[in-house]
């Protein structure tokens, strides 16, 4: 059943709504204002609130602004009989679903509640969808012909059977989390969820209650009780990638649920259970770490069961041509472009390159190299790689002079063009003119 709140500064009109809404087999409660309503959302769980804006009290808006902190807040219909474009502006920015005016037609209205409600329940599967495909279209195998790499990838098929946590290891854009979606593909969990977190872009007061879930009323605007990953994640696989990034005071829960699988949200004091195998990754040197106080000892031991230590591009040069190949024919079908192999000479800097930002980076200099190209090889001019040269006087250049140096570089790659070269910077044609104005470059 449907669970409505009704939230209107008018009596009748409230129990108008609830008796018609109860009729239609809605399960429907009603508050007089935005402050009653937060009241009712911190003791009981709602579906969809049906909202007006002009309230005595706490206003329509302002119960919109303050429940927008919360990720598992129900979600909103604006019902309201004194609609202007200001209002309706407002609750959409505010994150409404929809806008009805009164009077209502009931047949309507139950249909939009409906619809909203399905809304809320497919916005979870939509970002699980969202990774999935973003998995799917990606790569399932490492591109190699290095010794060193043949060896990760037949440990990883050892390893992926099991249940055994495994900690993957290596550089910002050698494969990590490549390593781990191969992990997954090839275990008996391969049909069942995988969840990735990214430790590294969260807060600390954000991300136990993205991995736990938090109880209503946990905190300021925790209005609704939210599951956390660990529940989506329940029967399959759990990726913590940057974990070393992971706040020490949430490691000891962290351990605790790697040990029994056991946890509780925050603000809750009952024990859950989900069945989750736990992958994690991390480009931190992890015993530097935990000299520092920054890292449990008893966790990284947990997480380590099984190592997988993927190396740097820089130390298997075997591989560089054939990725390069890959990335050359996977962005030419992307750009529609009659773009085939690589010329000797634009090779050979690729084999020379140090490549500090790994297979990532190499990636990004061969879709920029498709983009530059018509037809034919990849050329030596086409392959855009940063260089450092010694400044005036012997010194490194500064971050400024590096920048610079490489937007002209890319600009004259592009013959001048500054929209094509924008698109290979990734960044706005108006940034670009705006830095090239900087540099005192005539435009």
């Amino acid at each position: 059943m449907i669970r409505v709140l009704a939230v209107d500064d008018e009596e009748p009109f409230r129990r108008l709504l609830k008796r018609e809404l109860a009729r239609k087999g809605f399960y429907v409660e009603a508050a007089g204002d935005g402050s009653e309503a937060l009241s009712l959302l911190k003791e009981k769980t709602f579906d969809v609130i049906l909202l007006d804006i002009v309230m005595p009290g706490m206003d329509g808006v302002s119960l919109m602004e303050k429940m927008k902190g919360d990720p598992a807040a129900p979600v909103i219909i604006v019902l309201t009989g004194k609609a202007t474009v200001e209002t309706a502006v407002a609750a959409m920015k505010n994150g409404a679903y929809d806008y009805l005016t009164k009077p209502y037609k009931l047949d309507e209205l139950v249909v939009i509640i409906n619809r909203a409600y399905d809304y809320g329940r497919l916005s979870v599967k939509s970002k699980l969808l969202e990774q999935e495909l973003v998995r799917k279209e990606s790569s399932s195998q490492f591109i190699c012909r290095s010794r060193q790499l043949a060896d990760v990838v037949s440990l990883i098929k050892k390893v992926a059977p099991t249940d055994s946590p495994v900690l993957i290891q290596g550089e910002s854009g050698t494969g990590k989390e490549l390593a781990a979606n191969i992990l997954w593909r090839s275990s008996r969990r391969s049909g069942l969820p995988f969840i990735a977190l990214n430790c590294a872009t969260l807060s600390e007061n954000l991300i136990e209650s993205e991995i736990f879930g938090h109880e209503k009323g946990a905190f300021t605007n925790a209005y609704q009780t939210k599951h956390g990953i660990v529940e989506v994640a329940d029967t399959g696989t759990l990726f913590l990638d940057e974990i070393g990034e992971m706040p020490v005071k949430l490691q000891a829960k962290l351990l605790r649920f790697l040990d029994s699988g056991e946890f509780r949200r925050v603000g809750g004091n009952k024990n859950l259970n989900v069945d989750v195998r736990v992958l994690a990754a991390t480009n931190r040197d992890m015993r530097g770490l935990i000299k520092e106080g920054l890292f449990r000892e008893d966790l990284y031991y947990r997480l380590n069961v099984f190592s997988i230590i993927i190396p740097p591009l820089r130390e298997r040069p075997e591989d560089i041509e054939e990725l390069a190949r890959h990335f050359v024919l996977k962005y030419a079908r992307k750009f529609s472009k009659q773009v085939e192999g690589i010329e000797a000479p634009a090779l050979n800097l690729l084999m020379e390159y140090r490549w500090p930002g790994n297979v990532r980076e190499l990636e990004n200099i061969m879709e920029r190299a498709v983009i530059l190209s018509d037809t034919g090889p990849i050329v030596r001019d086409a392959v855009l790689i940063p260089e450092t040269p010694p400044a005036e006087g012997g010194g490194q250049l500064s971050l400024e002079e590096m920048e610079k140096d490489y937007i002209l570089r890319v600009l004259k790659a592009a013959g001048g063009n500054q929209s094509r070269a924008s698109q290979i910077l990734g960044i706005d044609r108006k940034t670009l003119y705006l830095k090239l104005k900087k540099y005192g470059v005539a435009q």
